[in-house]
């Protein structure tokens, strides 16, 4: 087992005063719950702000869907989440199948096909995707733990399969959170952190080329010697993994080459965005001047110059967390960090008291998922990383997204349902 959850008895009966509702919850993490409604209702404020002077719908369908997504979540949370692990294949195939029907019949905006036109309403199956990805993953490696090569490998053919189908659309963002969620659940499956390091190195090996050359050749050298002490097969894992370095490094250079000069920008301007201030730069650069101008504690609700005046583009989404450090300042903007640390706090802590480990592991799926998109985006916004398109959990704009991590939610919220009772 991957962990050992200590054994909890109630003392005394359960008050029969409660509603039928609510005696089905005993152990819903109501704080979980409470930072998620709370971050959710910023939201709607934050996107009214960015479209005050606009007649858009956005910001109360956020709204909305949040209330259908807290509906949803305590729905799930009633039922016991084990039931999941009978059906994670056909949910792999489900999963599949909608991102095949996106390809095939999918709506195009902002350059990738990744919505499907139901009823009016376009839905993005990447979205939920991620969530079945998690409960698949789940499944398999509750069954076998990830202590062995084989059964990382197989953990990897299953997600490459949906991964490459979201590539095709294409979605680097999302593709990039499927990696982190994969990750994050191969790690507390106790797959060993070598392991880890060798399956992220590529990454790190491509940057080095184009950026740091001299630093490439030592980092290559040093994957030999992380293969040689944790895999076996010592003399040919270390060539196998310097091999790979020094191939990734050398590919990098030749995809860099086929990209166009936009495409290229999308990767560099972070860095210094000063040198196409009206084009790939325009928009980074009003957003840290908004976060700026915010100071200490902020312009205001719906005071926000930057904002108000629609400076930065499709600010709503992916920026929200501009609009936030513009009108709320410094301290909303670290009250924003803290509720997302609480958040991933709680679901560590759900996931080191589940009752299995395919429970813990539906926690850490969601840790995964939630944690990488947070930083990413918050770095995006403020310069630290290139803008991948990853919205901010619960705070930016986007059905398909709020709904996801609000189903997430629900499946973590019946983890900690049904964990071991606690004393009282």
């Amino acid at each position: 087992m991957m962990l050992r959850a200590s054994k909890y008895h109630y003392r005394g009966s359960r008050k029969r005063s409660l509603p039928l509702w609510l005696s089905s919850l005993p152990q819903v993490d109501w704080l979980l719950l409470i930072l998620v409604v709370s971050l959710t209702s910023i939201g709607g404020l934050m996107i009214r702000s960015t479209e005050l002077h606009e007649t858009s719908v956005d910001w109360w369908q956020h709204w909305l869907f949040g209330g259908l997504g807290v509906a949803i979540a305590l729905f799930l949370a009633r039922f016991r989440y084990e039931n999941l692990m009978q059906w994670h294949w056909i949910t792999y195939a489900i999963t599949n199948i909608s991102l095949i029907a996106v390809i095939a019949i999918g709506v195009a905006a902002n350059g990738a096909q990744s919505w499907i036109e139901i009823a009016g309403f376009n839905i993005q199956p990447s979205e939920f995707a991620k969530v079945g990805l998690i409960i698949t993953l789940a499944a398999l490696l509750h069954q076998k733990d990830a202590q062995t090569i084989p059964s990382v490998l197989r953990i990897v053919g299953v997600t490459a399969v949906p991964w490459v189908l979201i590539m095709l659309q294409p979605d680097l963002g999302t593709g990039l959170v499927f990696g982190a969620i994969t990750l994050g659940m191969l790690y507390w499956a106790n797959m060993s952190p070598g392991w880890l390091i060798l399956m992220l190195s590529p990454i790190v090996s491509a940057i080095l080329f184009n950026v740091l050359f001299p630093g490439w050749i030592v980092w290559a050298i040093l994957m030999g010697l992380v293969a040689w002490l944790t895999l076996p097969l010592r003399f040919v894992s270390t060539i196998l993994a310097m091999a790979m370095n020094f191939g990734a490094g050398k590919l990098s250079g030749i995809f860099w080459g086929l990209l166009k000069d936009y495409q290229k920008d999308r990767l560099t301007l972070f860095l210094e965005p000063e040198k196409n201030p009206l084009g790939g730069g325009y928009q980074l650069i009003q957003s840290r001047i908004a976060i700026g101008s915010g100071e200490l504690w902020g312009r205001g609700l719906f005071e926000g110059t930057q904002t108000q005046l629609n400076f930065i583009p499709e600010q709503h989404t992916d920026f929200i967390f501009s609009a936030v450090g513009e009108e709320f300042g410094f301290i909303g903007a670290i009250a924003v960090l803290v509720a997302f640390w609480l958040i991933c706090f709680r679901l560590v802590v759900i996931a080191c008291q589940a009752n299995d480990n395919f429970g813990s592991l539906l926690a850490i799926g969601m840790l995964s998922m939630i944690s990488f998109q947070v930083i990413v985006n918050i770095c995006m916004t403020v310069g630290l990383a290139p803008i991948t398109g990853i919205p901010l959990p619960w705070l930016s704009y986007g059905r398909s997204a709020l709904l996801t991590n609000f189903i997430a939610l629900g499946l973590v919220e019946s983890v900690a349902n049904y964990r071991p009772k606690k004393r009282f």
